[in-house]
């Protein structure tokens, strides 16, 4: 039961104090995979899905950036 209430801990942690960087992660992670996938395939659909969480991942990054030197919360 130990475990099972700091994995808990863990996660509510990085979900309070850093969603935003979390999500910028995940962005980087799933276009890194559909990406790959997109080579290693030939598709030309799962090249459009990489390409656009990468877009998608540069705009929440300088988001990110920019909260954390302009605004200071």
């Amino acid at each position: 039961m130990a475990i099972d209430e700091n994995m808990k801990a863990w996660r509510k942690n990085i979900l309070e104090h850093n969603l935003v960087g979390a999500l910028t992660v995940l962005e980087l992670v799933l276009s890194v995979i559909f990406l790959v996938i997109s080579y290693i395939t030939g598709s030309l659909y799962f090249k459009g899905v990489g390409i656009g969480l990468a877009i998608a991942w540069v705009t929440g990054a300088v988001a990110y950036l920019f909260k954390k030197k302009y605004v200071k919360s």
